[in-house]
């Protein structure tokens, strides 16, 4: 700087020093305070102004964004940038920008099956990224097929008895063939023979047991929580009326219901021995006669048979004296009682049923006066080690979960038989199977 303008005591001559010199003398003396100061600005614009999310023509994979979690280290999860879709709760409510949580990625075994696809219908609502796991033994493609291109949602095929690493924060496990013509058409594939050295065909074996350990064992790598659906079941044809979680149940181990029945005992053991011995974070689910849109037309179950065939005009088939009980749901308030679980506290297990007992004749009237008056009912020879009574007691959920259906049969059985009638009808004037492969 020019010595002329500076005086004695490095003051600056206010009479000879111009506007020009005064920039020169701040940007070249005072360089360090402006960086500073410019750094400031920059991080505060950038915690306030929104940056938009990418157009749909960019690639959904230069999209991600990367989070480190801080509750696991080491742990990186990719997340899709929230869109205006997801800013839908289940309601169908818009949430304010500023009130959504962040978004979970969420991993559904069996999510194209029966009650794993209405899961999914609910998850993707509420905003979360799915991972569905399906081998389509008994799912079918059709009911997830309008996520398909939703960037928030994934089909992968895949059968749970093969080990998977994926990155996720919770995990539904529901992958299992869950009605009798399926678990007897293939038994050993319902539960697991632990010598897999014999045959290939003995993979089959593995479903309950190796699958549910393949799951435990992703739950715990990637600190996920871990929800096992069990069944009603495990009470086999129980002595206790209602059945209550703390019954162990009556269970013939060597009969032909017992793959299922014990395979989900067993599920259940290695889900509380992961929780107990090696701290992973689990729920139980037992779940109770579930009926509505989207079941397997001819999978034995009795909702199923009877609506099936009503609309087919055919004889409604009662096994037995049509004395037996059993307690339906609609898989919306089953649904709903497993995000309950998932999201709660508690471990469990946890009846989840509707307590509104019907034996099977008073269900073929219902049936017949949603269908049809004049539908007849056909007698026959009871199934081997078919229970008698099944009726859950939900005061557990009730008081825990503050959950309880909603829905009565009378209700949801119409929405059952339209689902059916467009299945059944629509297929058979196409010329087609009444029954999906997929």
């Amino acid at each position: 700087m020019n010595p002329e303008r500076i005086q004695n005591e490095g003051q600056i001559n206010p009479a000879r020093f111009s506007i020009k010199d005064s920039v020169r003398y701040m940007f070249g003396e005072q360089r360090l305070l402006f960086v500073l100061i410019g750094i400031t600005i920059v991080a505060l614009i950038s915690n306030v102004v929104v940056i938009p999310s990418s157009s749909q023509s960019e690639p959904i994979s230069a999209s991600f964004q990367v989070a480190v979690s801080t509750s696991v280290p080491r742990r990186i999860a990719y997340e899709l940038p929230t869109r205006n879709f997801d800013l839908v709760n289940a309601a169908g409510a818009r949430i304010p920008l500023g009130l959504k949580s962040k978004s979970l990625r969420v991993l559904v075994t069996g999510g194209s099956g029966f009650v794993g696809s209405h899961l999914v219908d609910r998850l993707m609502a509420r905003g979360d990224n799915v991972i569905v796991l399906d081998n389509f033994f008994t799912g079918r493609k059709d009911n997830v097929l309008h996520h398909l291109r939703n960037p928030r949602f994934e089909l992968i095929r895949h059968d749970v008895v093969e080990p998977i690493l994926l990155e996720v924060d919770q995990i539904y496990h529901l992958a299992c063939p869950a009605s009798p013509v399926h678990y007897k058409y293939n038994p050993v594939k319902t539960i697991i023979s632990f010598i897999t050295l014999f045959s290939s065909r003995l993979r089959y074996h593995k479903t309950n047991v190796v699958g549910t350990l393949n799951m435990l064992g992703l739950a715990k790598r990637i600190n996920a929580r871990f929800l096992l659906t069990s069944t009603s079941e495990v009470y086999g044809d129980p002595l206790e009326h209602p059945q209550v979680e703390t019954y162990w149940g009556n269970v013939n181990p060597i009969g032909v219901r017992s793959c299922y029945d014990e395979g989900k005992r067993v599920a259940e053991t290695l889900t509380m021995d992961y929780h107990r011995g090696l701290n992973t974070e689990v729920r139980i689910a037992r779940i109770f006669n579930t009926y509505g849109p989207r079941m397997c037309l001819d999978d034995g179950r009795v909702v199923s048979n009877f609506v099936a065939q009503a609309l087919r005009k055919q004889p409604l088939t009662v096994y037995g004296d049509g004395m037996q009980t059993r307690s339906f749901q609609y898989v919306s308030d089953l649904v709903d009682g497993l995000m309950r679980l998932m999201e709660g506290e508690h471990v469990g297990p946890f009846n989840l049923g509707n307590p509104g007992e019907f034996t099977m004749l008073e269900l073929a009237k219902v049936v017949q006066d949603t269908i049809d008056p004049n539908a007849k009912i056909e007698f026959r020879p009871n199934t081997e080690d078919d229970p008698h009574k099944r009726k859950p007691d939900i005061s557990r959920a009730k008081e825990l979960l503050g959950w309880q259906p909603s829905v009565t049969l009378r209700e949801g059985l119409p929405l059952m038989v339209s689902d059916f009638r467009q299945r059944i009808f629509g297929d058979l004037k196409e010329g087609g199977s009444s029954m999906s492969t997929f």
